[in-house]
């Protein structure tokens, strides 16, 4: 199966699939952007920090009513969209190193 369909597949799912989440809480979790300020705080460390993650930080989102099935949710959102973006940089970078013939790759 074609890596870009896997993709596509993944990203619908996480985003538009069956959750107790909102589809817009999940966009802006995978989007890392526009999140409550409960949830920036998390979902940011997820995404740039992830082995910093501690109990702590699951706890003070969970205080604020977000029950483990959202919680989980949108931290697969944040992983899936950094990863998204880091994909898509890949993709970008090689489509340039082609472009230009390989002069920048070693």
């Amino acid at each position: 199966m074609e890596y870009q369909k896997l993709y596509q597949d993944l990203t619908r799912h996480v985003l538009k699939g069956k959750g107790e989440s909102t589809p817009q809480l999940r966009q802006a979790a995978f989007d890392n952007t526009g999140l409550p300020a409960s949830l920036n705080a998390l979902i940011d460390k997820v995404a740039h920090q992830p082995y910093k993650v501690t109990d702590n930080d699951i706890a003070a989102v969970k205080a604020t009513g977000i029950t483990e099935d959202q919680l989980f949710e949108l931290v697969i959102c944040g992983a899936v969209g950094q990863a998204s973006r880091q994909y898509q940089s890949g993709l970008t970078a090689l489509a340039e190193a082609i472009q230009e013939g390989g002069r920048h790759a070693s």
